[in-house]
């Protein structure tokens, strides 16, 4: 008979930390994981993970109780979006158009990689469209729509089983790949922030929001307020701007709620920027945006229901396989290059690992655990964000329903 054991929100907020510290300790134990920059919000969720996915098999199922953990999320992408003024999007705007070009074209080489080695594995052709940008670009959520909609419309079976565990699989593949990706590509071409690689950056660039976690920054408690005031103007904002949007009939665009909130920071900031009303603090920004992050990718994590990875059959497990590593050939020899070839585009490179396999957020994270060590890049976090949060789901969702009329 199986148990289920529900931990209350605060026990569950508590072990989301607990993530992070086990994380930490596991990296510093095991060289071979900080030489590649395995983040730490990886390695403890992954561990938290297989802990209950083993308890699982013995009819113990936990469940966790994270109603924040949706808010931390935005509250992420809405520093991000508060980052973003004028002039650094000046700076990066015509490399969004570029990376997207380029994300488009990795989502056409999924889907040809996943209906041919579908068809030769015998399967059906549409079914190598599940283990190819329908879950890998698109995740969990766009897997969960279009399995409802390739059961409806062509008959197919098992397709949500399928889609949520090729949707894990690439998320945690994705987190693996992208920042040892990266670390090749600026060892190999030596590159370098053009902020340099100390954790000093503020006392140069105060301006600069680098996500790093080992930055020195003087914070203090009124602008601690004040930046989390804003942030939650963000969180609520996007929240009703996505019901509005909503309400006049274009829900069809599926804008992830994240969206709402960075626009709603980029329009802040620049509003900010230009009537000098108030200056939004960069490093309790910078903060704040990290803390955000790392809890919501140990909240996300440690939630993984691994044991659906063990429901796909030997076929999507090859083809997933194939996926991983055809995209991280794709980021090292073609993103790289037309990125630039410089160290901005080293960490775009591990970025679009991480949403081409699995997410922003674990775009954001792989990039993340880039600067740490190498220095900050604050056009990848502008880049990639934009791309991955909006623009791809459109191009996504153009290339699958031609997908789907060349095929049905």
């Amino acid at each position: 008979m199986e148990t289920v054991i529900s931990i209350g929100a605060l026990e569950s907020f508590m072990i989301a930390i607990s993530v992070l510290f086990l994380g930490h300790i596991i990296n510093a134990r095991l060289p071979i994981l900080k030489r590649f920059n395995i983040p730490e919000p990886i390695v403890g969720g992954l561990v938290v993970a297989c802990g209950i996915t083993i308890l699982h098999f013995q009819d113990v199922d936990l469940v966790f109780d994270l109603p924040l953990q949706n808010t931390f999320m935005l509250m992420f992408f809405a520093t991000v979006g508060l980052a973003a003024n004028y002039t650094q999007l000046v700076k990066g705007g015509a490399k969004v158009f570029i990376f997207l070009g380029i994300a488009s074209l990795c989502i056409v080489m999924q889907n040809a990689i996943g209906v041919s080695l579908a068809s030769v594995m015998g399967l059906d052709p549409l079914m190598g469209l599940i283990a190819g940008s329908i879950t890998l670009s698109g995740g969990h959520g766009t897997g969960a729509a279009w399995s409802q909609t390739l059961e409806q419309m062509f008959g197919l079976s098992n397709t949500l089983e399928i889609a949520m565990a090729s949707a894990t699989f690439g998320l945690i593949a994705g987190g693996i790949i992208g920042t040892p990706v990266a670390q090749r590509l600026i060892e190999k071409h030596q590159l370098k922030s053009e902020y340099g690689s100390v954790n000093l950056h503020r006392r140069q660039h105060p301006e600069v929001v680098t996500y790093n976690e080992y930055e020195e920054d003087k914070v203090t408690a009124k602008k601690v307020i004040e930046v989390l005031f804003i942030l939650l103007i963000c969180v609520n904002g996007a929240k009703y701007l996505e019901g509005w949007v909503k309400g006049f009939g274009i829900s069809w665009l599926m804008i992830p709620d994240f969206v709402y909130a960075l626009f709603i920071g980029v329009v802040i900031t620049n509003i900010l920027e230009v009537t000098k009303v108030r200056k939004i603090e960069t490093e309790t920004l910078d903060i704040l945006g990290t803390v955000s992050l790392s809890l919501f990718l140990a909240m996300a994590l440690m939630s993984l229901k691994l044991w659906n990875i063990f429901d796909l059959a030997i076929p999507f497990l090859i083809i997933l396989t194939i996926q991983s590593i055809a995209i991280g050939v794709f980021t090292y020899l073609v993103t790289f290059r037309a990125m630039g070839g410089n160290y901005d585009a080293a960490t775009i490179a591990s970025g679009h690992c991480g949403f081409g396999l699995g997410a922003t957020p674990t775009a954001v994270m792989n990039m993340g655990s880039v600067v740490n060590r190498y220095g900050p890049s604050p056009q990848a976090f502008m880049v990639v964000p934009i791309v991955g949060a909006f623009f791809i789901d459109i191009v996504n969702l153009i290339i699958l329903q031609g997908y789907l009329t060349f095929l049905s």
